[in-house]
């Protein structure tokens, strides 16, 4: 086995805190942990793989006390390259951390780990005739966590915000290993600073998220779609701002350019295409 380059005794400490199997070293088992969908990639030193809170916490203050740089991860689906780690540093992927806590529907929130993907949650919260707005491409595989790291939110929030306005409250890990508990439980929360919404975006520079109890909202009646074709994309994006300012928002609208003719049904003339999904009551949605 070779040796990534970290001092003995913060590989001992890590394995006692972490045990055999919550420590990778090998350099195959490393390698995956080294990217993210930005296609950047740095080969990690170790890789931890915490179960509890108390493990990350205690993994922080390890490599804090060492001086070694911590890079935090989910699923790697990310863009921007926030999870590839330092060269010769250690990354804490909180897949393990992957339970549903609770669902409350008489307070529309649900409680989760940070490894939770984003459709288990919307699986979870669905059952009770809920659903958790942000909806990023990437939800089958992504995490929460990731999720709020990256304030990853989809075309959801031009309705509905994005996950800084559909999170209450998080528990996260600082770069110390000291536990914070931010934001409340209720829908109105009023005194403070406001953490939560600090941390959420932060993509991990100011700690680790362990906890959060997200905000649910009630799924809607019905939805349905359209599409209409433009000229060009100025007269596409003239048409979004005359759908915002009506008084019923819809819930998605996006542009997307295309090319070609025939089998693809595009229109002679036609240089832009906008896709709408709208959520509403079954009258409201014909409207």
């Amino acid at each position: 086995m070779t040796r990534p380059p970290l001092p003995e005794a913060l590989l001992r400490a890590l394995r006692q805190e972490l045990g055999k199997e919550g420590l990778r070293l090998e350099p195959a088992d490393r390698w995956a942990y080294g990217g993210d969908n930005s296609r950047r990639h740095a080969l990690p030193a170790a890789v931890l793989l915490p179960e509890r809170e108390e493990q990350v916490q205690a993994a922080v203050a390890l490599c804090h006390d060492h001086g070694v740089p911590l890079t935090t991860r989910g699923r790697g689906t990310g863009t921007t390259g926030a999870a590839v780690p330092e060269p010769d540093g250690v990354v804490l992927s909180l897949e393990r951390m992957d339970r549903i806590l609770e669902v409350c529907p008489g307070e529309r929130l649900l409680v989760t780990q940070p490894g939770t993907t984003n459709q288990a949650v919307q699986e979870a919260a669905a059952r009770c005739g809920l659903f958790w707005p942000p909806d990023p491409t990437s939800a089958p595989f992504c995490t929460v966590g990731g999720n709020l790291a990256c304030n990853a939110a989809g075309p959801r929030a031009v309705k509905y915000g994005t996950p800084r306005e559909n999170t209450l409250a998080l528990r996260a890990v600082d770069g110390t290993g000291a536990l914070l508990r931010t934001g409340v439980r209720t829908s109105k929360g009023v005194v403070g600073y406001d953490l939560t919404r600090l941390l959420i975006g932060s993509e991990g520079t100011l700690a680790v998220i362990t906890e959060a109890t997200l905000r649910l909202t009630p799924l809607p009646e019905a939805r349905g779609g359209l599409r209409a074709w433009y000229r060009d994309m100025h007269a596409a994006a003239a048409a979004v701002a005359r759908l915002m300012a009506r008084p019923l928002r819809d819930a998605r609208g996006s542009l997307a350019a295309h090319e070609g003719q025939g089998a693809t049904g595009i229109p002679e003339g036609a240089g832009a295409l906008l896709l709408v999904e709208a959520a509403a009551g079954p009258s409201a949605l014909e409207d």
